[in-house]
């Protein structure tokens, strides 16, 4: 194999590239998580129905993984994520522009199924491209990418809908996005160590099922599933709290509490490369405690305390992430599209269902049953995390 080595000029092209996809689709993504008390006002909808907008966006892109990766194998890792950021950056102004919240779903559906085509492909082609000893701290780049793009449509988002509405955040996102994905378009370089491989329809089911059958790999689909589980809960809910009373902070200072992600980047990347050089059962042990221990501090009641709690939450939660999608790239052997596929599609599901569920724990519990949701699902990440306690090189096999 022809790997790109870590410190070369290839190798920064390929993670700023990456960082910069990453950016494009997870700001798109996640631009409407601020502007849900907005869209459950102006459409007169409850606040489980306005998590629908990201909902029903994630679930889309989770499906619509699992065949992207083999569309991939026939046409190509470059194009498929090209094509996939900048059709979503224009799909975002048809959303901004939706007369009702029906047409805004519908939207949101066929935008989550064109954004599946980067996350899907990016594990992947970086697992293919870079060498092993540099894939942790390429993957936490990449998902600190992820972070920062999550974070900047939020921030857009909140800040441009206090001052004209959240139609402008929506189109003002769109434009940020497609800014992104020329850049990626410039920057990455082809595969090097690509194959193509022709679709065989019937074979698809039987592939993705395959990749079921190494309980290594399955406790890691169930861990992305609770991980993402819990950081969506959070964020979908949080703002709800940060409007009402005794906050009553404004849309554009609530845009704000979502800079919190750049912890994500430090995170994500600093945690990727220890446990590269000291395990990964054991880094992804004390990321979990972090998780927990955050979600833990945002019951109280001074803000500054419940941000804080928000901060080491996300520092765990990307650490977390960091840690199990690299850890696919490694089980998966030659199938890496499909077992990167199928883990996203879990840690999509994830989003999706309890991201809406978290709702009906908020609406009868208020934040206490938000943090009660949040603790089940870490603790629950906690002893799924057991299976992978045996010694590394039989998991690194």
């Amino acid at each position: 194999m022809n790997y790109v080595k870590q410190g070369t000029r290839s190798f920064q092209r390929i993670v700023l590239a990456l960082f910069a996809g990453g950016v494009n689709t997870f700001a798109i993504l996640y631009n409407v998580q601020p502007l849900m008390p907005e869209l459950a006002g102006e459409f007169n909808i409850s606040p489980a129905a306005a998590s629908l907008s990201l909902s029903i966006t994630t679930m889309a892109m989770a499906v619509s993984m699992l065949f992207v990766g083999f569309l991939s194998d026939a046409v190509g890792r470059k194009s498929i994520m090209t094509f996939s950021i900048i059709t979503a950056s224009l799909l975002a102004v048809l959303t901004a522009i939706s007369p009702d919240y029906h047409l805004l779903l519908f939207i949101r559906v066929i935008q989550g199924i064109v954004l599946a085509g980067l996350p899907a492909i990016a594990m992947t082609y970086l697992s293919e491209e870079i060498e092993p000893e540099g894939l942790g701290l390429a993957m936490g780049l990449y998902i600190s990418g992820n972070s920062i793009g999550g974070m900047s449509g939020r921030i857009i988002s909140g800040i441009i809908t206090e001052y004209y509405s959240w139609r402008v955040a929506i189109a003002a996102v769109g434009a940020f996005g497609l800014a992104a994905a020329i850049m990626f378009w410039l920057l990455l370089p082809p595969s090097r160590n690509f194959k193509r491989k022709p679709v065989e329809v019937k074979n698809i089911v039987k592939q993705l099922v395959s990749q079921c059958k190494d309980p290594n790999l399955l406790t890691l689909y169930g861990l992305g599933f609770l991980f993402m589980s819990c950081f969506v809960t959070l964020f979908n809910y949080i703002s709800f709290q940060l409007l009402a009373p005794p906050y009553s902070l404004s849309q554009s200072i609530v845009g704000w509490i979502f800079i919190i992600n750049t912890v994500g980047t430090i995170s994500s990347t600093w945690m990727g490369r220890l446990a590269d050089k000291k395990g990964r059962h054991k880094v992804l042990s004390i990321a979990i405690a972090i998780v927990l221990a955050g979600i833990l501090i945002t019951l109280a009641a001074n803000l500054w305390v419940k941000i804080f709690g928000i901060a080491v939450f996300v520092f765990g939660f990307f650490a977390c992430h960091s840690i199990a999608s690299s850890w696919i790239g490694l089980l998966a052997g030659e199938d890496k599209a499909q077992a990167s596929a199928l883990y996203l599609f879990f840690y999509y599901v994830g989003s999706s269902i309890s991201g809406t569920i978290g709702g009906l724990f908020w609406i009868r519990f208020g934040w206490a049953g938000i943090v009660g949701m949040i603790v089940l699902l870490t603790m629950g990440a906690f002893f799924l995390s057991l299976r992978l306690a045996v010694p590394e090189r039989r998991i690194n096999r």
